[in-house]
């Protein structure tokens, strides 16, 4: 069984950041500070343990946030040079990794009322891990100076900090507090992303392409007018920003996002799905075999997924759309498609027994649809 996710952040974690805290700042009581923030954690999940140890740095670090802030930065270890979070570790060079999230939740409870000096601390913050989740209540409660600082942040020569403009600035980010005022109106962000589509690392471009599908959940015109904009002449990699930032609005089968990607037409033929076998076990697959005959005389180009119906604890059910095939179908083509899928336990659903409905839909459109019988 793979290891708790909750693990990353660890007593021995606290520990490594004591010492380095302590040489950074000779009166911090480094063992009060353990104490204190190993207390209970193993009981604790991952978010309760960030809460936890951002408490203990309240009761350790200086009462003056200047002054806290000096000791935070000085015990950092060298920016990074991965663009892979998960590389991002602590070791002997000083803070990195993991243990920056209660960091930047020091920051914001005790930097609030320094919102300048806070920002500056997340700066250096992001170089060695993340601070998308502790400059969100800066944005919500400064937003005019949060947007300029992330207007200069989005042309800095890290890329850490350049992602953090992006990815900072989501609507919905996972795990981080929405931003409601940008769900509304995601007006103030968009100068963001102009400015880092293009942006030469993979890893700025990924987050821009989540954020605009973000934004394209509440406001599915304003992708489209984006693609109508930036899409024509397109090169390679923003044409791949574009398309996974249209993710949702394709499964959703939006005609004004299907027509940008040419993918708006029908079905101009038959399509026939089977699903075996007829019932399995909680853990087990189905094989999916998707059958197509086109009757046109042109080529067609399909985006093909499929929705599982599965059941829920009252009777109803709930579509959840899987990724399928992207094919051009040539005139009076026959294709036969397959696609095993995995029922297995996972934390984020809980599986009732019955009939599971599989929907294929082409180019936003269903088409053809069959059965399984779920036993838990």
């Amino acid at each position: 069984m793979a290891e708790p996710f909750k693990n990353l952040i660890n007593a021995a974690l606290v520990r490594q950041a004591a010492a380095h805290l302590r040489r950074s700042h000779p009166a911090f009581d480094g063992a009060a500070f353990t104490a204190e923030a190993t207390r209970g954690l193993e009981a604790l999940e991952m978010k309760q343990r960030t809460m936890h140890i951002a408490t203990a740095l309240e009761h350790a670090l200086p009462a003056d946030f200047d002054a806290a802030a000096r000791a935070l930065e000085a015990a950092l270890a060298p920016a990074a040079e991965s663009e892979d979070l998960a590389q991002m570790r602590m070791g002997d060079a000083g803070l990195a990794g993991w243990i920056l999230w209660p960091v930047g939740e020091f920051v914001v409870r005790r930097g609030m009322a320094h919102p300048r000096r806070s920002l500056e601390v997340l700066h250096a913050l992001t170089m060695r891990f993340s601070a998308e989740f502790a400059i969100r209540p800066f944005i919500a409660t400064h937003p005019e100076l949060a947007f300029a600082t992330l207007a200069r942040w989005a042309r800095d020569r890290n890329p850490h900090v350049r992602r953090l403009a992006s990815e900072g600035s989501r609507p919905r980010l996972p795990w981080g507090m929405r931003l409601n005022a940008l769900v509304i109106d995601p007006s103030p962000a968009l100068p963001l992303l102009r400015a880092l589509q293009d942006d030469p690392s993979e890893y700025v471009r990924r987050s821009v392409a989540n954020h605009l599908n973000d934004i394209a959940k509440d406001h599915p015109g304003l992708l489209a007018d984006w693609l109508a904009q930036h899409l024509p002449g397109a090169g390679a990699e923003r044409r791949a920003l574009l398309r996974h930032a249209s993710r949702t609005l394709i499964k959703q089968g939006d005609a004004r996002v299907l027509a940008a990607w040419g993918l708006g037409g029908r079905l101009r033929g038959q399509a026939n799905l089977t699903v075996k076998p007829a019932r399995i076990a909680l853990g087990e697959a189905v094989q999916l075999t998707l059958s197509l005959r086109s009757t046109a005389r042109t080529a067609q180009v399909l985006h093909i997924d499929y929705a599982v119906h599965h059941v829920k604890a009252n009777g109803g059910t709930s579509p959840k759309v899987f990724k399928g095939w992207h094919v051009t179908l040539a005139p009076r083509e026959a294709r036969t498609l397959q696609r095993q899928h995995a029922v297995r336990p996972v934390t984020t659903r809980v599986y009732h027994p019955g009939r599971h409905r599989v929907v294929v839909q082409v180019n936003g459109q269903p088409v053809a649809e069959a059965a399984f019988t779920l036993r838990v």
